[in-house]
Parts: C-alpha cells; sequence; structure tokens
C-alpha cells in the first residue's frame, strides 16, 4: 500500500481526540506520508512492513496507534505486557522511550513504560518490571535476559515492533531475537520498520508477518533537497587535516564524523582534541554512561565534534545537526543511508561530506549506484590528491574485489533464500 493523503487531521486517521492533540503538541501540523499511511492499518490490527526515510516520523506512526489500542485494552493486575518494541540501540531505546512519554504523558492514565538496555545493571530494571510493565523499549539481548530470568513476562503480549528492523534482522542480532522470539506468543500485531529493507533482509522480515500490509514512503533520503551531498577526493593521510580545514572554513558548530573502527574513533578525536576542538569519540566499547555523556555534551553543543562508529547512524536525533562527515565510507550502501540521515532531518537543512580516497573510489561508486546518486568529485585546494587507485585484483570466481559479497553477506542470503522457502 502506498502513502494516503498526508494532509489529512490526525483525527481523521481514527485516533480518539487526545492521541490527536498530543501529536500536535510534539510538533506535527498533520501526518507524515508514513503516518497517515500506517495509523489507519495500524488501528485495524494489522501487521505491518513499513520503509520510510530517516526523520520521516516513523515512531509516531507506531506509538500512536499502539498507544490507543493500549487504552482499549482492559486493565489486568499485575500488569500485562501490551506492547514491546525492540531496537538495535541503546540510544535508539532511549529515544525511543522519550518518544512514547512524550505521546502518552496528555492521557488520563499514562501506561507503564521500562525502557530495558544492556551495558548498565539488570537490577535496576528488574526492579521497574515487578508489578509488570505497559510497554517495554529494550535491546534483544537484554529484554532475553530479561524474559529468561521471568522478570519480563510476555505471554499477554498484544504486539511486537522491530524498530529499525533491517538492522535487527542481521546475522549480528538473529540468534538474540530467534531465541526471543520463540518466548512471544504466535498470536500478536507484529511490525517492522525501516528506512531500508535490503533484498536479503526482505524474506527474512516476511516470514515474521501474517497477510502483512506495506507502506512505503515515496521519498529516497538520499535525494532530499535539504541534504546536499559532496564527496571529496583526498589522499587517506590527509583527511584528519582535511576535516579540520573544512570545520573552520564552514564554521560548523556541530559535526558528527563517521569512521570505522572503535580505534579510528578514538585516533581522531585524540587529533582533533590536540588541534584545539572540543571533541568526542562514540563507540560501542564505551561504558553505557560514558556513551550516554557524550551524546548529551554533544546535543547541547559542549562538544563540537562526536567522533562515532555506526553506532550513531541510527537513533541519534540531533536538531539542526548541520554536517555530516563520512570519514571512512560506510559498510553498505545502507548504512550510508543511515548515516547521512541525522541530517537534514524535520525540514532542516544540512550536508553530508564523503572522503573518498583513491583506494575507496570503487567502494563509493557502489555507494552511488544502489542509492541512485552521481555526486560529483571535488578536491580542495591545499589537499589535493596524489595516491593513485591500486590495482584491480581479479577474483579467481569472477567479479572484483571488492564488490564481491562477502562472507556475511553470502551468510545472509543464505539465510533469506532458507526463509522463503515453504
Amino acid at each position: 500500500m502506498n502513502e494516503s493523503d498526508p494532509a489529512l487531521p490526525f483525527s481523521a486517521l481514527g485516533l480518539v481526540p487526545a492521541l490527536a492533540q498530543a501529536a500536535a503538541t510534539q510538533g506535527y501540523a498533520q501526518p507524515t506520508p508514513v503516518q497517515a499511511a500506517a495509523i489507519p492499518l495500524l488501528l485495524q490490527g494489522r501487521d505491518l512492513r513499513a520503509s520510510a526515510p530517516t526523520g520521516s516520523g516513523k515512531t509516531a506512526a507506531f506509538v500512536l496507534p499502539l498507544l490507543q489500542a493500549w487504552m482499549q485494552t482492559p486493565r489486568q493486575q499485575p500488569r500485562r505486557l501490551h506492547t514491546l518494541v525492540l531496537v538495535p540501540t541503546r540510544e535508539l531505546a532511549t529515544q525511543v522511550a522519550e518518544q512514547v512519554q512524550a505521546l502518552a504523558a496528555g492521557l488520563p492514565e499514562p501506561p507503564r513504560l521500562v525502557r530495558a538496555i544492556g551495558g548498565v545493571s539488570i537490577n535496576p530494571q528488574m526492579l521497574a518490571l515487578r508489578g509488570g510493565a505497559d510497554i517495554v523499549v529494550a535491546t534483544p539481548g537484554r529484554a532475553l535476559d530479561l524474559v529468561t530470568r521471568h522478570a519480563l513476562r510476555p505471554d499477554g503480549l498484544r504486539a511486537l515492533v522491530l524498530d529499525e528492523a533491517d538492522r535487527l534482522l542481521d546475522l549480528g542480532f538473529a540468534d538474540e531475537l530467534q531465541l526471543l522470539l520463540r518466548r512471544l506468543p504466535a498470536a500478536r500485531q507484529t511490525l517492522l520498520f525501516s528506512a531500508t529493507f535490503p533484498p536479503a533482509v526482505q524474506a527474512l522480515a516476511d516470514g515474521l508477518l501474517r497477510a502483512p500490509a506495506q507502506v512505503e514512503a515515496p521519498a529516497q533520503l538520499a535525494a532530499l533537497p535539504d541534504i546536499a551531498q559532496r564527496a571529496i577526493v583526498v589522499d587517506t593521510g590527509r583527511r584528519t587535516q582535511l576535516l579540520r580545514h573544512l570545520i573552520a572554513a564552514h564554521g560548523w558548530p556541530q559535526v558528527l564524523v563517521f569512521v570505522a573502527t572503535k580505534l579510528a574513533c578514538e585516533t581522531v578525536a585524540a587529533k582533533l582534541r590536540k588541534a584545539g576542538l572540543a571533541a568526542e569519540p562514540l563507540h560501542g566499547q564505551l561504558s553505557q554512561g560514558k556513551r550516554s555523556q557524550v551524546l548529551a555534551d554533544f546535543k547541547a553543543a559542549r562538544v563540537q565534534v562526536m567522533v562515532a562508529t555506526d553506532l550513531a547512524a541510527r537513533g541519534i536525533d540531533i536538531a539542526q545537526l548541520p554536517a555530516v562527515v563520512n570519514f571512512d565510507l560506510a559498510r553498505s550502501p545502507t548504512e550510508h543511508v543511515h548515516r547521512i540521515g541525522r541530517t537534514g532531518r524535520a525540514g532542516a537543512s544540512g550536508v553530508a561530506l564523503s572522503f573518498v580516497p583513491a583506494a575507496a573510489e570503487a567502494h563509493f561508486r557502489l555507494i552511488e549506484k544502489r542509492q541512485g546518486l552521481a555526486v560529483p568529485r571535488e578536491q580542495v585546494p591545499g589537499f589535493e590528491a596524489t595516491e593513485a587507485a591500486p590495482p584491480v585484483v581479479s577474483d579467481p570466481q569472477g567479479g572484483i574485489k571488492g564488490r564481491r559479497p562477502s562472507k556475511k553477506d553470502k551468510l545472509r542470503a543464505a539465510a533469506a533464500a532458507a526463509a522463503a522457502k515453504p
């Protein structure tokens, strides 16, 4: 199903007045395309696979109708879990939980909400679940731990949401997710939301759904006019100097810099600090307290440059973030979409720059092809590239090195094929 008319008011979608008002209070003058399409379907109890660009209001698209469904469910003591929202990162769990709280704040009786994430002690979360919960927002591993310890009882579950579903269905979460799904009741409403659903993931996604409706917002994030993409050719060893030059030249008050590894994260941040910039790293090996502090400082503009791994590519919403820099290119075109979606949000303008050393040119061309892009290459005076492209290495099985499927890609494709078999 394609999007409905977004000019309709929220009340015309079937939402009760309290929730329609809650949407307005959160800044939605009218439904976005994904909200206009998804909300009526979810109020009907349909399973759903929804794809829409980042920053398009996907969270409210499922939170609003599920809050209404919860309001219409008879209360029980102890409380029985109504909705479980699974997300891939702790930061996204915090953001989704905050939006649930905000949209439910005006209800006569707000739901009991628990956020459950790893990296911190499980004991306070188990205490919070005493007496039950109405809505739980969790990362898969922590949700599985809580179910295994009988602190989270999913037997009455009415709705399951996989937010950033493409990442959750990736092999990195597959084992935990499958173990958790086996413990959930089969008779439930299942919702999958993501900006992207690569072909290898679609079969896995559809295997979780029953006669699902499908919503696809028409705009591709890479083509949105408020995100200007630039590709700068630069030698590998001069990227940090170029980054410092660009920050000074453009006067960016904040910039999010993506790198490939934890080591690069620490190294680049340290070099920027040495140059006098307020820069901090954000990666998965930091403690949860440190991650939360870095993110809070960046949002409050106490940190000017946040250097991050793809941990930050999803679920981080920085208002008016002017620039994203791909210091290292994203591993896949899908992650490229999520990365650049941190800027140009909610109608604001932004710029996404990608550094393209000679050795990365072939990979960036692949990103362009998959996203339907044609980004002109630039050189910045004083930082002209001198490196030559490495020789093309033939693959004995055909194809070009760097373009053939990786081992993880092959495993993902095999899993998708197995799921598609009757």
